[in-house]
């Protein structure tokens, strides 16, 4: 041997096919064994290795101190160099010694050794660099190992005959040294130093573990034996918090502020017709997708590579199946062969799941960084677009960019990779079939092909339906907010109906829709499914009749069929991929309309430090909101000044001070401000937070400044009476105080945060006299805790003016008059008129949840449908069957005369083909027949289940909308109806395809190979275990999940109800930061919730795996009793069914979320309720109340059963037409006692009588009808002003005209372009408060109803307008009953009797003369009103 060249030893040496195959004892030639074995590891490792090192550099996780398990590492390398070395030196040893080998003996130790020192430097770097578990070293022990393993194995085949006992002493120990390695890297290394609290097991696991997903287990665990709770939930990653990923994308997307245009109004496209017309914004487009592109992209790229191994695994399949069915065939081929086919097919499905489950493990958490990221620059943009942009994008809107929109990005990371990938396996899939069948392929080519533009077409008109339904949907959710947040005035007003029915005719344009995209859905699942069918149909019968030679034999026949099912995959997902991107586009560009609404110019207020200039403000400009109103005005306040601003109702006061904060459009001129500005808005702003934590606001908390704010405020006997002093927490919207405890809060907080200059904008009207006394002198006035800030008051109280420095005089936007008290009285004009008129007046997802679905698409359709799948499968097993004898025809074996086996093929591809006729005719009436029931019944179902819950959220009393923050309630209408309409209907039709797929491949397997029924049943128990173990904590992220995400919506109303707050008080930052927290609260459910889906899909795709390997090995096994076409059916049919068994888990667990949706929105089907609408039996005459008496018999109230009373024993008789006012300091529960009347809150104790009838006894709607409230809060809805004064249309427009007329709006009405049909925006916020309450004023003179109740109705108006009202009341309402909550007593004085209330009992009750008399408390309130 020696003597020959050691090139041509190496060629005669390296392969030897008699040795390593053909053969029933394989080996390597020793050649190979020393060459390419050991260089298969060395390549790897200096491949890996430059790309390693760079990603090292660039991502240092900290340091990590060394450790035993390091230090043994290491050790083990520098052994493992030393004994490759020895190796060498004893090549150079032989040398000496004449012995001359091969030249690979010495260069493969030099190579190894060399290798093993890189390893052992990759060890320490590693440590260094704090990476705790390393995958690329793992994998260079494995296949070092591997490699080793072979080389072993013959060297102990081979050791009786080996003389080199050396070489084998060190192959032995280096053998030892890589499995004590390879164990060793299974380990994780200790965390590196200063690593956080709780920090999630990922980095910590060995990379075992991280491919396996291995390390939630512990986490599964647990849920699996007790409900999870918040605290068990890891922290996020450091690259998935908000503040990571927010801050870089707020950076790159800063859109271009827009052109101020002439006219406002001209930026107020729809957004609908945004989405579809203009599409000349490309450049923003762009910039925007190139934005996320950069910040994701990096991370993302790695999915590419991730993606690209799996589809060429997917391949390797049918290949094996290939050589499997041929090893059948070959009765000659040695044993050991078939068990290698069946390693090996095995070992590539393995491989597959690991590889696709990183990708989709990437994927996701890319989407989650998506929706962190979109939530947070919405939620930052929202608080800085000017209020302009605001009226075009609806709170409706906003939320559902938040949930929905964002939700659409999440989905499309995980599809978009298809986008190259589909074409990718396609592409091979098409060019196997060709090796196979040759250009008879083109057939099945052909029909692919045509079927693509069909679906084309389904896709654009899926799009342009999609647009007009989220329209729809969110003008349902701009309702059902309004609805929500006025429901108390509906309440009140008996407008449930009215309302409801408007819902649901918004409710049936969606369901139009949707139905017509159910039908669509219903033809593209047809063409999906018969898609494959026809391709194969296709292709086999013109490779048959092609040519008489073309013999359709097993290999053929299922090597192609599972080419065809591979082929099936990309197909279906192609559309799914379209669609997702389509919604995704059109999300993209409402987020790209959002995001470019102008902002705030934060320069239109010149914002100076304070220095002792004479002034503070100095304000020289012109002003526009949305056209309503413009101004010319210029003014500056000297520093320290208090300052009135007083004028009449709609004159524009409240946008002065708007246009002070920099709210409003600056046309010319200029605004300064110097120092920090404080803001108490008119209607007050109260977050869902403590009493203390409202007032503090953010600041440091200062014990003795905060007693001394609530000492002035009057805050302190309201602290009293509240359950838990100024701990209580208060509900959303400041459910749980008065109007002026709310009014009084939001004073508080301004005082408290020591600004320099001071904004009020009518503080005083929401509470009583003597409340509004003490904090005027307390707070405001020249005496007050303020005296030596800047003041400006917009006021309607007379008897506060002559203590100003300087008064305003405002009218239609202008600035009349403007001067110190005596200066304008001196002046004598319209101010000294104004007041001398009013000087005188001045002062577990169940079963059940599945069956209450089934009900409600309805039974028989539930059942049909489940009829019509399992017709389906079973015709298409059936052809897939007849395909196996097909192939197993005798004939092909050539035994007869050729004319038969022209007649056998024919008549074998006649029968088949009528067989297969007919199957595909039953197959595409049962996909239609079941696609179209099931898309039907979802409906059918979604109708229902959104009209009882509407039904059911409008009957419950008005304590639920108390308890039950408006998040959740909008949460329900538009998420939970949202995933009802159109989530869980597909989910259905996949769910059911995946598990009659599964049982049909059983029973195919079983067919084969009986014996399988040995490990079937075992295997299938395990895969429920896993199931069930995994569903248990699933569901509990979820809800985890799904509790974290309402505080996120609730916290993102509440901030834009109070955005002009929050920006006054230049409180961003901190609501920002807020908003992070609780977005990463919510992925910090969400982020177990995806590593708990790869757990299981991992776990159950290895279940899948373990089938493949037992189809394979008993076909192997029992070789000689199977034909090949029965051996490739049930193998061809395994390699599915891990596909099956993946999807039918993701499927199942889809459909256990998202079923939840169907139990969410039942459960407010089970809440309380108030009592009937209306009830036949006791309902009162048509004329009743006839005269109008109200009596209070023992009447006692509570709110909750668990609180104490608010009113106690309430004894008063009110004949019919009396006047009666109200009085009592705020809280003394004057607002509840016409709660009591109107039965929004049922009575505790006694009863009260109205005309003789108890109103206990009678429906809501019968006594609610019949008496009219004008209330505290004036709520309009969105819709024209006709609709909101009678939204029943009973009244003619001449009634309609006349009680505008009495309510002194006609002229302003009329000055309308639409007149009657004026659109009021959301809330009413396009009329000023006053005119809001004249509106309701108007709704009263209406209804004219026996008894009126006046809730502080004119506290909002200024004087003049408080003296139409009364003497309106007065003279339209002389007949009728007046209850009249008052905190100007002026307004009472003339009335027959006064009750005064005090902690919910009457104290006093007379004329008001003589309780003046009497001297008791409605004295000392007259007293502080100036009236005595």
């Amino acid at each position: 041997l020696s003597s020959m060249p050691w090139y041509q030893l190496l060629g005669s040496l390296n392969w030897d096919w008699n040795l390593t195959w053909h053969t029933e004892n394989p080996d390597f030639t020793p050649c190979f064994q020393n060459t390419v074995l050991v260089w298969i590891p060395c390549i790897y490792l200096w491949v890996c290795f430059p790309v390693y090192f760079l990603y090292l550099r660039c991502h240092d996780r900290g340091y990590i101190q060394m450790s035993n398990l390091n230090k043994a590492k290491t050790a083990l390398g520098l052994i493992l160099w030393i004994v490759c070395w020895a190796d060498l030196f004893y090549s150079f040893w032989e040398r000496s010694q004449n012995i001359f080998q091969a030249p690979f003996f010495l260069v493969r130790p030099t190579v190894l050794g060399i290798t093993m020192l890189l390893a052992t430097f990759l060890i320490q770097y590693e440590r260094i660099k704090g990476v705790q578990s390393s995958g690329v070293m793992t994998i260079f022990w494995l296949i070092s190992l591997l490699c080793a393993v072979v080389v072993f194995r013959s060297k102990i085949i081979n050791a009786l005959n080996t003389v080199d006992a050396f070489r084998y002493a060190t192959f032995c120990i280096y053998f030892i040294l890589l499995l004590v390695q390879l164990i060793l890297c299974c380990f994780p290394e200790r965390p590196p130093l200063f690593s956080e609290t709780n920090p999630c097991p990922e980095f910590s696991a060995s990379f075992l573990s991280r491919i396996t997903f291995w390390w939630i287990t512990g986490l599964m665990v647990q849920g699996y034996r007790r409900p999870l709770e918040a605290k068990d939930l890891w922290s996020l990653n450091k690259e998935d918090k908000s503040e990571e990923i927010v801050q870089p994308l707020n950076m790159l997307y800063s859109p271009k502020k827009q052109q101020k245009s002439s006219s406002s109004s001209g930026d107020v496209t729809e957004e609908a017709e945004a989405l579809i017309i203009k599409p000349s914004q490309k450049s923003s487009e762009a910039s925007l997708f190139k934005v996320l592109y950069k910040t994701f992209g990096p991370y993302f790229l790695m999915s590419f590579l991730f993606k690209a191994a799996h589809d060429l695994l997917m391949f390797a399949g049918p290949e094996i199946l290939k050589l499997l069915i041929n090893f059948v065939n070959n009765k000659a081929a040695p044993n050991w062969q078939g068990y290698f086919y069946t390693g090996l097919l095995f070992v590539c499905a393995c491989l597959q799941t690991l590889i696709l489950h990183q990708y989709f493990h990437i994927c996701f958490v890319t989407g989650m960084r998506l929706k962190t990221a979109i939530v947070g620059v919405i939620y930052r943009k929202a608080l800085v677009i000017t209020n302009s942009a605001r009226k075009t994008s609806t709170v409706g809107e906003i939320v559902n960019l938040m949930s929905v929109d964002a939700q659409r990005f999440m989905d499309l990371a995980t599809y978009i990779n298809m986008i190259w990938s589909a074409p990718l396996q396609v592409i091979l899939a098409l060019y196997l079939l060709w090796q196979n069948l040759g250009p008879s392929v083109l057939a099945g080519v052909a029909v692919m092909i045509l079927l693509v533009p069909i679906n084309a077409v389904m896709a654009m008109k899926t799009k342009t339906y999609q647009v007009a339904q989220m329209k729809s949907k969110d003008n349902r959710i701009k309702l059902m907010n309004e609805i929500l947040n006025g429901i108390k005035v509906l309440k009140l007003y008996a407008w449930e109906l009215a309302f409801r029915e408007k819902v649901l005719e918004i409710r049936q344009k969606e369901l139009k829709v949707l139905k017509k995209s159910a039908y669509l859905a219903a033809m593209a699942t047809f063409t999906w499914v018969c898609a494959p069918f026809l391709v194969a149909l296709s292709t086999f019968a013109v490779y048959v009749t092609i040519d008489k030679n073309n013999v359709l034999d097993a290999q053929k026949a299922f090597v192609s069929l599972a080419l065809f099912n591979i082929l099936r995959f990309p197909l279906n997902m192609l559309p799914m991929v379209i669609s997702s991107i389509v919604e995704a586009s059109v999300s993209l560009k409402r987020l790209r309309v959002f995001l470019s609404h102008e902002e705030l110019d934060p320069d239109s207020i010149i914002r100076g430090p304070i220095t002792d200039g004479e002034f503070l403000f100095l304000l020289k400009t012109s002003m526009s909101e949305l056209c309503t109103l413009y101004f010319s005005i210029n003014f500056t306040v000297p520093e320290g000044s208090l300052v009135a601003v007083v004028g009449q109702v709609g004159c524009g006061k409240s946008s002065l001070l708007s246009a002070l904060l920099g709210e409003m459009d600056k046309k010319e001129g200029y605004v300064v401000v110097k120092g920090s500005v404080a803001y108490v808005p008119q209607q007050a702003w109260v977050q869902n937070a403590t009493l203390e934590d409202n007032i503090i606001f953010g600041r440091e908390m200062n014990e003795s400044r905060y007693k001394r704010v609530i000492e002035a405020c009057a805050l302190l006997p309201d602290i009293e009476i509240l359950p838990t002093g100024d701990k209580t927490e208060i509900g959303e919207k400041g459910v749980n105080l008065s109007g002026g405890q709310k009014q009084r809060v939001s004073l508080a907080r301004a005082v408290y945060c020591n600004a320099d200059v001071y904004l009020f904008d009518d503080p005083l009207s929401a509470v009583d006299a003597h409340v509004g006394k003490h904090i005027f002198e307390k707070v405001i006035g020249p005496k007050g805790i303020l005296k030596n800030k800047t003041r400006v008051l917009v006021t309607h109280a007379i008897n506060y003016l002559p203590q100003m420095d300087t008064i305003l005089v405002m009218s239609d936007g202008e600035i009349s008059e403007m001067g110190s008290y005596q200066e304008l009285l001196k002046q004598d004009g319209a101010f000294a008129e104004f007041l001398r008129t009013y000087a005188n007046a001045e002062q577990s997802v169940k079963a059940t949840v599945y069956w209450d679905y089934m009900k409600a698409i309805g039974l028989f359709i539930s059942f049909l449908s489940i009829f019509l799948f399992m017709c389906n499968h079973i015709a298409s097993l059936a052809s897939n069957y007849w395909l196996s004898l097909w192939t197993d025809d005798p004939v092909i074996n050539g035994t007869q005369q050729y004319t038969n086996v022209r007649l056998g093929v024919y008549g074998a591809l006649g029968i088949s083909q009528g067989l297969l006729g007919l199957t595909y005719f039953k197959i595409s009436i049962a996909v239609f027949g079941y696609s179209m029931v099931v898309s039907i019944g979802g409906i059918f179902a979604s109708r229902h289940l959104h009209l009882n819950l509407l039904h059911n959220v409008l009957r419950s009393p008005m304590s639920f909308f108390e308890r039950t923050p408006s998040g959740n309630l909008v949460n329900r209408f538009s998420k939970e109806i949202d995933t009802i309409d159109s989530t869980i209907p597909p989910i259905i039709k996949m769910f059911m395809g995946s598990t009659f797929n599964v049982i049909g491949a059983c029973i195919i397997i079983l067919l084969a190979t009986p014996i399988a029924a040995v490990i079937i049943p075992p295997l299938g128990l395990v895969y429920l275990f896993v199931q069930r173990f995994y569903v248990a904590t699933s569901r509990q992220l979820k809800r985890l999940e799904s509790v974290s995400r309402s505080p996120v919506y609730s916290h993102f109303n509440e901030t834009l109800l109070g955005v002009s707050v929050i920006r006054a008080f230049e409180e961003q930052k901190r609501f920002i930061k807020q908003n992070d927290v609780k977005v990463d609260e919510n992925q910090k459910a969400y982020y177990p919730s995806i590593v708990a889906n790869r757990w299981l899909a991992v776990r159950l795709e290895y279940v899948g795996n373990c089938i493949v390997l037992f189809a394979a090995l008993f076909a192997v096994i029992a070789r000689n009793k199977l034909s090949a076409g029965l051996v490739g059916l049930s193998v061809s049919y395994s390699l599915q069914i891990t596909a099956y068994l993946n999807w039918l888990v993701r499927m199942s667990s889809e459909l256990e979320t998202n079923i939840v949706a169907v139990e969410r929105v039942k459960e407010y089907a089970e809440m309380e309720k108030e009592a009937e609408w209306s009830i036949e039996q006791t309902a009162p005459a048509s004329t009743w109340p006839k005269e109008g008496k109200v009596e209070f018999r023992g009447y006692g109230l509570r709110y909750r059963e668990d609180l104490d009373l608010v009113l106690k024993n309430i004894n008063v008789t009110i004949n019919g037409g009396e006047k009666i006012g109200i009085v009592g300091r705020t809280g003394a529960g004057k607002s509840s006692l016409t709660l009591g009347l109107f039965r929004i809150n049922e009575a505790a104790e006694g009863e009260i009588i109205i005309d003789g009838i108890n109103i206990a006894k009678i429906g809501l709607h019968d006594l609610r009808f019949k008496i009219t409230i004008i209330p505290q809060d004036p709520i309009l809805f969105s819709g024209s002003l006709r609709m909101n004064l009678d939204p029943f249309d009973q009244h003619s427009d001449e009634d309609i005209w006349r009680s505008l007329e009495l309510a002194h709006l006609k002229n302003f009405v009329s000055s309308l372009p639409d007149k009657l049909n004026h659109e009021c925006a959301e809330g009413g916020e396009n009329l000023s408060v006053g005119q809001r309450q004249l509106v309701c004023l108007a709704r009263a003179l209406l209804r004219k109803s026996k008894i009126l109740v006046l809730d502080e109705a004119t506290a909002a108006v200024d004087l003049e307008t408080d003296k139409l009202i009364q003497s309106t009341i007065k003279s339209q309402f002389e007949e009728c009953t007046v209850l009249t909550i008052a905190h100007r007593l002026n307004t009472i004085m003339d009335y027959t009797r006064v009750l005064v209330l005090d902690r919910g009992e009457v104290v006093e009750c007379g004329s008001p003369d003589h309780l003046l008399q009497e001297k008791g408390i409605f004295y000392s309130m007259a007293k502080d009103s100036g009236l005595v």
